[in-house]
């Protein structure tokens, strides 16, 4: 049986801690999903479109993972791709609390689907999604949080 993981987040946008999780699951997965969720309660800083054209060149040569964008149930989109398995990045205790409510709730809804938590690399707590589009909105250089095709967008005039 193929072992077929989701990791499911806004990616908004994706970063180099990110891509830790990622690449460090490779080895667990047969195939990796990154679902870019449409979250009603966020307002992302970039398009679906741009994020799921990011992670696809990031990943362009590895035909283990594939992006996709999604709405509703994170288990729906799940069982749509034939994943047994969730991916949830954890970089502090507060996450692990936030984030196993949601694997609890995930459960309950379909208990086949199994969530598995990876802590980030000590390197890389600091590294989020909403800090970096703070630093990005306030003029800041957040080149150094961001995978090489997305600094070259953000940032098309470095060097």
């Amino acid at each position: 049986m193929e072992r077929i993981c989701l990791f499911p987040g806004t990616f908004d946008p994706i970063t180099i801690g990110h891509l830790d999780i990622i690449d460090r699951s490779m080895g667990l997965f047969d195939k990796l999903y990154v679902g870019i969720g449409k979250n009603i309660n966020k307002a992302p800083m970039y398009s679906d479109e741009q994020r799921l054209e990011w992670i696809q060149d990031i990943y362009k040569d590895n035909p283990k993972v594939e992006a996709l964008i999604y709405e509703g149930l994170t288990i729906e989109c799940c069982r749509h791709v034939g994943a047994k398995f969730i991916l949830r990045g954890i970089r502090y205790v507060s996450d692990f609390e936030y984030e196993k409510v949601i694997a609890d709730m995930n459960r309950s809804l379909d208990a086949e689907i199994e969530t598995i938590f990876l802590t980030c690399s000590p390197q890389y707590t600091s590294v989020a999604s909403t800090l970096v589009r703070d630093v990005i909105r306030n003029g800041g250089d957040a080149s150094a949080f961001l995978p090489a095709p997305v600094r070259k967008d953000i940032y098309p005039n470095a060097k």
